[in-house]
């Protein structure tokens, strides 16, 4: 900052010196001083920050000027040298009073020059104006004595200015930001005001407060309006001098301000771009119109479809003389269909009966083989299994969320390793909010700030804090005591903190957690009224100025921590509106260093945080409690998980427990009560229920070998998934042998043989299907659902050949058994009752085909059950297009848990977010000028650098999430070099290497050292990496989000950062000698878990597509390339998937990486609802479509409805009892809601579908007067 020359009409520049004030009842003229030289410190002022110096009441003329105090100015000011012949009204003394004055303010306003020189204007005319005294009148003056002398000292004095200078100059400094903090200078320089409530009067009134702890005695500033003389003193001439826009140059040159600091001088931009209107046709709802129209298509359509026989038929009239029919003309609801000639078959058809005969043929034999040698078989699958199952031992269970739900080569994560290599990772947090809601508000009136309403309650929460602190315990890793001094965060102090270096952020921290403080009362005097003060006063200033070092009480108390650092109010109360006062909150905040894991002082870490909510917990109980809070741990979201998993564990055992129950019995024929042991399948579906699980044990053992990680969620899901697969595979073929009979001369052996090739065609089908979709669904990027769908797809593929081997054995000796009129478990007792003479067809398939299937395929049920589903299905396709994508943090907690209170409370009291760093990377030279402008945002700096662009941000918080902007570590070290800014510096070699100097005195050379850095005692700071050549490898902005509640909202938070993060990237490129991989990227610790929802809708379109493929190429192959089938079965698929979406969205079950696990299930449960059903009518050879789609639904639809639907119910409906919120809405909601709408397609919608549509391949044999091979009916 320059110095203009001393005269009438213009004076120094900058900043705060409050100069004494003199005498009522001087004279009062041009070129005579009312005061002049040093008299001593104020008797009246005590526990300043400066010494509190006052002048000599001496009304006298103005002396000349003489080359020491032309040093001295040139000291306070570079600006024009004054003149020799110059007169002034100060001496040296008060020049270097000055001096020190303004050195304490360069740091606050030195970033405006124009501010500065406004601000220090006026000053400097009260000082040393040869006409002092015609802007002044001395009010009061005292008598001190120094070195034996008496002098007559000024205390008090009133200071004329005009309104217009005063506003002006007021004007330049209200936007003037504190870049470490956030907030603006002049909230620091209004007391009681803050900079909401600051005024030019109030503004002026702080400077003349001596209780400050900066002015030496009392200053009446007197803003006179131009014009107005009746309140003037004789003489006295208000000082109108010019005073500087923040968008004008300094007279000695001195730059703009920047635009963080002042808006004229911001460059004119446009506002955002406004938010895409939402899609409208004729002011509705797009997508509503547009499935509405499609709607009417595809039901137009079907209808014609229908009508199109007797359309042709009555304009062409040559429909019944052309076409031999068998009975009546047929139609697609006709129940005759016209004889098929020889000629007719195709190649598709023969080629689909050698794939059936070729499969049926392999299958039997192979059955006939495992049915003769049992337990060979069973010997030889134990063995395979336990050779598997052995890499359990070495199996690793994923627990950490950041390794489940992010893949290691993401974005997120490579910044995060990145953040946490040259940063630590982000510190741990512990934190209790308090409540008191029973507790009525009160006034306050204040003798400084007037009446306040007043709510918090500062005593308790500071013996809670103190009780917290004092936390300590024995340490085996540390073989001592360890308390919270040992792994707490002390930015001030990192390598040998106390307890008062942790960095602790509360309310009672602007006492410096002292109860002696927060008790202090003492009486005040202001404008003749004495009251008393106390905490209440102190808390009002210290919210509006949190970095003050002494408050304008007179209590005289610091507003900063007591680790040195300042506590901004929105980090220690919350739930206030407009006045910190009215807060309903108190927020008290611990701050652990985020060690390793493999760090012995990670386990001291979360043994502090278990005390802490080991002492939480005790303290919510007690009676006497005066709060209602709420509290969380860093370590308590895993804690939580985890302790819910295994709380939960027993609701999954009863579930398969059900399964099996149910299994057992509906295995069983039951002929007759004296028969119930004999014909139960107790030990058949026990052994299916062994088969699964050996499936999942050898699966998981398997990529436990090869080092591929388990999780609780496979744990959870893949059996479930195993169970319902294999349990249809199941049913399917024990009722197929239950209603099979024995040729004659056929052993049991060869029937089992006969049986399974007929069905194991069909099983293969579908586990083929299943395994492939889950193997395509690993490709997934998410580390969760990659390792699910490899465990899952092995898993099937084992428990095929299971059953195939180990489950055919099992059924053998079971059959042997009940051929021997055995009972089960017990087999030494025989029933003397013989078994039936016919196969048993059970309860269900007469039922079905007796009834249900005639009912279903009725000409007018058809048609309504094809207008209801493809309503179904564009209803869906409607809400899938509004479901909700994200994850909210609570659901992941269990009922009742006290997290689902703090996230409550978090998300009422909070008014500012996470912080969020905006990090550089290597390669950009700071150095520079070119560089350092285009980062930081004071004087001189691009009006677009990094940090000037997160600020333009930040003005529109619900676009950008952004509530505070950047503060500059760029900026404070600028402030940090200038000689005249008086920060803290250290000498870093030679004999004061360590020590303090001051930056006139240190040689300090960017280039080539490194240093230091204690700049405003701010922690934001305490991390920064210099090398040679002064290229960081790594450097942080740190600013605030706003207060995030909902997924939704921390994923357009990430996008919106990154988005900005891009654009200063491109902009800092631009600098020359800036390598094109540098980068600028956000970081803060939600990123990692809210990447995946920016992609998840296109990653999980694209998984699941890569699933439905095998179900159609898998069928089709299958059935001898038959595309018809292959279709059908894709397109019933596909409606589940897209109707389990839309219902998703009616029930309120959120789209995300859980969602998309069973999304990806519901693909392969889906398979065992269609493709058995689809084969089936395929190969049956009844002669029209709706018999074909009878005999499936009442055989294949039976045997699918007891053995998927029927096993997969109980075990879910059992899950509704779950205590964790994510299995009740995702494991139980939405695997219900999978179970029923496969089963409403597979035995509703397919049998119509098919009925007018399907294929059969039994055409190739019914031709030539032969039974094809058989399905599963």
């Amino acid at each position: 900052m320059g110095a203009r020359s001393v005269s009438p009409h213009h004076c120094p520049g900058p900043f705060m010196l409050f100069a004494p004030q003199v005498v009522s009842g001087s004279r009062h003229e041009p070129g005579y001083c009312a005061f002049y030289d040093e008299c001593g410190r104020n008797p009246s002022v005590g526990g300043s920050l400066i010494p509190p110096i006052v002048p000599c009441l001496n009304y006298s003329p103005a002396r000349v000027l003489g080359p020491e105090h032309y040093q001295e100015l040139k000291k306070v000011s570079d600006s024009n040298p004054v003149p020799w012949s110059t007169t002034a009204c100060c001496s040296v003394k008060q020049l270097k009073s000055l001096e020190r004055s303004l050195m304490m303010s360069k740091a606050l306003l030195n970033r405006c020059p124009s501010c500065a020189d406004n601000f220090g204007h006026f000053h400097c005319i009260s000082t040393c104006s040869p006409n002092q005294s015609v802007t002044i009148n001395v009010t009061r003056t005292a008598n001190i004595t120094s070195q034996g002398t008496v002098r007559e000292a000024v205390v008090a004095y009133q200071a004329y200015l005009s309104t217009s200078f005063a506003d002006k100059a007021f004007d330049s400094c209200k936007s003037v930001r504190i870049p470490s903090t956030g907030g603006l200078a002049i909230g620091t320089m209004c007391g009681r005001y803050g900079s909401a409530l600051c005024t030019p009067q109030r503004w002026y009134d702080f400077q003349g407060d001596s209780s400050n702890g900066l002015a030496p005695l009392d200053i009446d500033f007197r803003l006179i309006p131009e014009g107005v003389t009746g309140a003037v003193p004789a003489g006295i001439v208000p000082y109108n001098g010019t005073a500087l826009g923040c968008n004008e140059k300094t007279p000695t040159g001195g730059e703009v301000c920047s635009c963080q600091d002042c808006q004229a001088s911001c460059p004119v931009l446009p506002p955002p771009p406004a938010l895409p209107a939402p899609f409208t046709i004729g002011g509705v709802d797009g997508y509503l119109v547009i499935c509405a129209t499609l709607l009417g298509f595809l039901i137009l359509a079907f209808l014609l479809f229908l009508l199109s026989p007797y359309i042709l038929r009555n304009i062409m009239g040559l429909f019944s003389k052309k076409r031999k029919v068998k009975g009546e003309v047929n139609n697609w609801n006709d129940e005759t269909e016209r004889l098929i000639h020889p000629s007719e078959v195709t190649c598709i058809d023969r080629n689909s009966l050698v794939a059936q005969e070729f499969l049926g043929s392999w299958f039997q034999a192979w059955g006939t083989l495992i049915a003769s040698h049992p337990f060979k078989v069973l010997l030889a699958s134990a063995v395979v299994v336990g050779a598997f199952a052995t890499g359990l031992m070495y199996i690793e269970l994923t627990t950490d969320p950041v390794q489940l739900w992010s893949a290691p080569d993401s974005r997120a994560r490579k910044e995060k390793d990145m953040h946490d290599k040259y940063f630590d990772p982000f510190f741990r947090t512990n934190q209790l909010i308090l409540t008191a809601p029973g507790r009525p508000s009160y006034i306050y009136d204040s003798l400084i700030f007037g009446k306040q309403n007043f709510i918090s309650q500062c005593e308790t929460s500071l013996w809670s804090q103190l009780y917290l602190q004092s936390i300590e315990f024995w340490s085996d890793d540390l073989n001592r005591t360890a308390s919270l001094k040992d792994v707490c965060f002390a930015p001030l102090n990192p390598s040998n903190p106390s307890l008062t270096d942790c960095a602790v952020n509360s309310l009672p921290q602007y006492f410096q957690n002292s109860v002696d403080n927060i008790n202090k009362k003492v009486n005040m005097t202001k404008l003749g009224v004495t009251k008393e003060v106390d905490w209440k006063d102190h808390f009002i200033y210290c919210v509006n100025s949190p970095l003050s070092f002494k408050d304008i009480t007179d209590l005289k108390m610091s507003c900063m921590a007591d680790y040195g650092a300042p506590v901004f109010p929105f980090l220690a109360v919350g739930g206030y509106e407009s006045n910190y006062t009215n807060a309903e909150a108190l927020i008290l905040t611990f701050s652990l260093n985020n060690y390793p894991r493999e760090n012995v002082k990670f386990n001291i870490a979360m043994e502090w945080e278990q005390r802490f909510l080991d002492i939480l917990k005790e303290y919510q109980m007690s009676p006497g409690n005066p709060f209602t809070f709420a509290y969380m741990a860093e370590r308590s979201l895993e804690d939580e998980i985890n302790r819910t998993t295994a709380e939960d564990i027993p609701i999954f055992m009863i579930s398969y427990a059900v399964i099996f129950v149910y299994i057992s019995v509906a295995l069983g024929e039951y002929t007759s009560f004296s028969r119930i042991l004999v014909d139960s399948k107790f030990l058949v579906g026990l052994g299916g229920i062994l088969v699964v699980g050996c499936s999942v044990l050898a699966s998981m053992g398997f990529y436990a070998w090869i080092g591929i990680p388990s999780s609780l969620i496979i744990l959870q899901v893949v059996p479930f998934l195993v169970l319902a697969v294999g349990a249809d595979n199941i049913f399917i073929f024990v009722l197929e042998y239950q209603r099979d009979a024995r040729r004659p001369n056929e052993k049991r052996e060869e029937q089992i043989g006969r049986v399974l090739g007929n069905v194991a065609p069909s099983m293969l089908l579908c586990s083929v299907s299943e395994s492939v979709c889950f193997f395509l669904g690993a490709l997934s990027t998410m580390p969760a659902v990659r390792s699910f769908a490899l465990y899952a797809a092995l898993a099937v593929v084992l428990d095929f050949v299971l059953q195939m081997t180990a489950f055919v054995a099992l059924l053998s000796l079971d059959c042997k058994r009940q051929d021997r009129n055995r009972c089960e478990v017990v087999c030494c007792i025989t029933v003397k009752t013989p078994a039936p003479s016919k196969p048993n067809e059970g309860f269900l398939l007469p039922i079905m085909r007796k009834y249900y299937a005639p009912v279903l395929l009725h000409p007018v049920t058809r048609v309504i059950v094809m207008v209801v589903f493809i309503t179904m299905l564009m209803s869906s396709i409607y809400l899938m297009l509004h479901v909700t994508v994200g994850l909210d943090q609570e659901l992941a907690m269990p009922k009742g848990s006290y997290m689902l209170e703090y996230f409550k409370y978090l998300y009422a009291y909070f008014e500012v977010g996470v912080p969020t760093y905006f990090v550089t990377t290597k390669g950009f030279d700071f150095s520079k000028v070119m560089g350092m402008n285009a980062v930081c945002s004071s004087v001189g700096c691009d009006p677009f650098s990094l940090t000037q662009k997160i600020q333009y941000a930040s003005e529109y918080p619900q676009r950008s999430y952004l509530a505070v902007p950047a503060n500059s570590w760029v900026d404070d070290f600028i402030d940090w070099l200038n000689p005249g800014s008086g920060c803290c510096r250290l000498y870093t070699e030679g004999p004061d290497e360590g020590k303090f100097c001051n930056a006139s005195e240190c040689e300090y050379k960017v280039p080539d050292r490194k240093a230091i850095c204690v700049l405003r005692i701010q922690e934001t700071h305490s991390t920064c990496i210099l090398t040679s050549g002064a290229v960081l490898s790594a450097t942080r902005f740190m600013a605030y989000h706003t207060a995030l509640t909902t997924s939704r909202e921390f994923t357009a938070a990430l996008k919106t950062a990154r988005e900005l993060a891009h654009n200063i990237t491109l902009t800092m490129r631009k600098i020359n000698d800036t390598p094109p991989d540098f980068e600028v990227f956000p970081y803060t610790v939600t990123y990692v878990f809210y990447e995946q929802y920016l992609t998840i809708v296109s990653e999980g379109v694209f998984i699941i597509s890569l699933c439905l493929l095998p179900t159609f190429v898998v069928c089709c192959l299958l059935l001898g390339m038959d595309v018809r089938s292959g279709t059908l079965n894709l397109l019933t698929i596909i409606m589940i998937t897209v109707d389990t979406v839309g219902v998703m969205t009616l029930w309120g079950i959120d789209y995300n990486a859980v969602a998309l696990i069973n999304l990806v299930t519901a693909v392969g449960i889906s398979v065992e609802f269609v493709s058995h059903m689809t084969r089936s009518f395929a190969l049956s050879i009844q002669p029209t479509h709706i018999e074909r789609a009878k005999e499936a639904t009442a055989t294949m639809g039976s045997a699918v409805f007891a053995g998927v639907a029927m096993t997969n119910l109980p075990g879910i409906v059992v899950l509704a009892f779950a205590k964790a919120q994510l299995i009740q809405i995702f494991f139980f909601r939405l695997n219900l809601v999978i179970t029923l709408l496969g089963l409403a397609h597979g035995l509703i919608f397919l049998p119509v579908l098919l009925s007018y549509f399907g294929t059969f391949v039994g055409v190739a044999t019914d031709t030539a007067g032969q039974r094809p091979v058989e399905g599963a009916e």
